[in-house]
C-alpha cells in the first residue's frame, strides 16, 4: 500500500525515504539528503519515522549469525536489542520481542533525525519542526502514534545539541 494511502494524505502530499529498518545512519548521505530536501527546500514541519511490525531487519539483528553486508547496517539495532535483551526476554513469544524490537527502534532512528545537524538547524533558525514515531502493522493495516515527538533541540540531551553555525 502507498505511504500517502496509510496515512490519508492525497499523492505528492507525502515525501517519503525507505530503507532496510527505518534506520537513519549519520553517515547515510542518501538519508541525510532527503531529510535535508525535505526540511531546508520542502519546508517540511512534520518528519515521520514510521516502522512496521514483523520487520524483517529487526527480526535479522536479533539474531547471532552473518547476513553480509547488511550486518554493518543492522548493527545500531543489534546494539538496541543487547541493551533491552532481559526486557524482551520477558516477553512471552518471538513475535511480540520482535514487535517491540520494531517499536523501540522507531524510538532511536526519531532521536537520530533529532541529532542531526540538519533539523536541529532547522529549530535554531525557528523553524517549525517536530520529529514523529509511528508504527504500521502490516497484518491489519493500522498506523499508530508510538507517542514520541521532538519538536526542539530542548528536548535532546546535552550531549546532542549542537551550537548553531556562526
Amino acid at each position: 500500500m502507498p505511504a500517502n494511502e496509510i496515512v490519508g494524505m492525497l499523492p505528492g502530499d507525502l515525501f517519503v525515504h525507505r530503507n532496510v529498518a527505518n534506520v537513519v545512519l549519520h553517515t547515510d548521505l542518501n538519508c541525510l539528503s532527503v531529510i535535508q530536501y525535505a526540511v531546508d527546500v520542502l519546508k517540511v514541519k512534520h518528519i515521520l519515522v514510521t516502522g512496521h511490525y514483523g520487520c524483517g531487519g529487526v527480526r535479522a539483528s536479533m539474531q547471532d549469525r552473518q547476513f553480509g553486508l547488511i550486518d554493518g547496517w543492522l548493527r545500531t539495532i543489534r546494539d538496541l536489542y543487547y541493551e533491552n535483551r532481559d526486557v524482551l526476554a520477558k516477553l512471552p513469544t518471538e513475535e511480540e520481542r520482535v514487535d517491540r524490537l520494531c517499536e523501540l527502534n522507531v524510538i532511536q532512528q526519531v532521536a537520530n533525525v533529532g541529532h542531526t545537524s540538519i533539523v536541529q538547524n532547522a529549530w535554531h533558525r525557528g523553524q517549525s519542526l517536530s520529529v514523529h514515531g509511528c508504527i504500521y502493522g502490516i497484518k491489519d493495516g493500522r498506523w499508530k502514534s508510538l507517542d514520541v515527538t521532538i519538536s526542539g533541540f530542548e528536548q535532546l540531551p546535552p550531549q546532542y545539541r549542537l551550537r548553531p553555525q556562526d
